[in-house]
Order: structure tokens, then sequence, then C-alpha cells
């Protein structure tokens, strides 16, 4: 079956830069993390340890276009027009939605799409975090109330 590339963050890294090395990983592309696309939460998973799994899928900007991919991993790589991804049967229902996402964002623009990130300091003194949210309009980014 066709799939995106992806796999577990290793401790500590952030979520764009496991997407980064994950996809440079099994295909030898070298990209850029552009946005959050979706989030799938599943609590059964036989593969996640007895834990619940969140599986997150980015946007990536490709650096790079040439195809080496890992033999251990992946059994067939190559790039994919969006409308095909779209309509194969021989995908999973994750990969044919997110396909479908990434089409209506070429189409309308990727801030219909996108979750952005931000990083903003923590309460602790010198610490940041991350938030994921989608682009706030500039009106709204410069209002320090709501009226």
């Amino acid at each position: 079956m066709w799939k995106f590339p992806g796999g577990l963050s290793e401790p500590g890294e952030d979520i764009g830069d496991t997407a980064v090395r994950e996809v440079f990983e099994e295909t030898g592309i070298k990209s850029e993390f552009r946005s959050l696309l979706s989030i799938r939460q599943q609590h059964t998973n036989p593969g996640a340890f007895g834990k619940s799994d969140m599986y997150i899928i980015c946007r990536l900007k490709p650096c790079s276009f040439t195809i080496n991919f890992c033999q251990h991993e992946c059994l067939r790589c190559e790039w994919m027009d969006l409308n095909d991804l779209v309509k194969t049967e021989n995908t999973t229902p994750i990969t044919s939605r997110v396909a479908s996402l990434l089409l209506y964002g070429y189409r309308e623009g990727f801030d219909k799409i996108d979750l952005t990130m931000e990083e903003l300091p923590a309460v602790y003194t010198g610490l940041f975090y991350k938030l994921y949210h989608k682009e706030l309009p500039e009106n709204y980014k410069i209002m320090t109330g709501m009226d």
C-alpha cells in the first residue's frame, strides 16, 4: 500500500525535526518543515507499546528530489501526483485523506489547511514552547483583549 513516510520521534525531538529526519531516512529526500496538517489519535494500536498513539502529519517542502530509499523500511518509493494518490485504492484511508487536504491547499491556499508554529515564552523564565494553530489575521495579532 502507498503511504507517506513517517516514524517515531526521538526523546526531546521537535515534531518538525522528526518529520524531516524520517523523510530523509526513508527516502533520501532533504526537506524543510512547513506546517502541521492533521493529527490521528488511536488508543489501541498494537505498535504503540501499550500507550495511546498520536500520529502527527506534517507538510514539508522538498529541498532535493532524487529518491534514494531505505530498502529495510520501504518496498518502493516514488513521487506521485496527488490526483492519482487520492483516487488509488492501494492506499490507507489516512493517506487518501491527507492527499485530499494537500490538493485543497494547493488549489485554495495552504492557509486554509495549515497549522503553523509559533514559539512563545513559557511561564518559567528563559523557557519557550511551540504552539501550533491556524494563522491569525493581522488585526487579531495586535489585539490585547476582546471588546
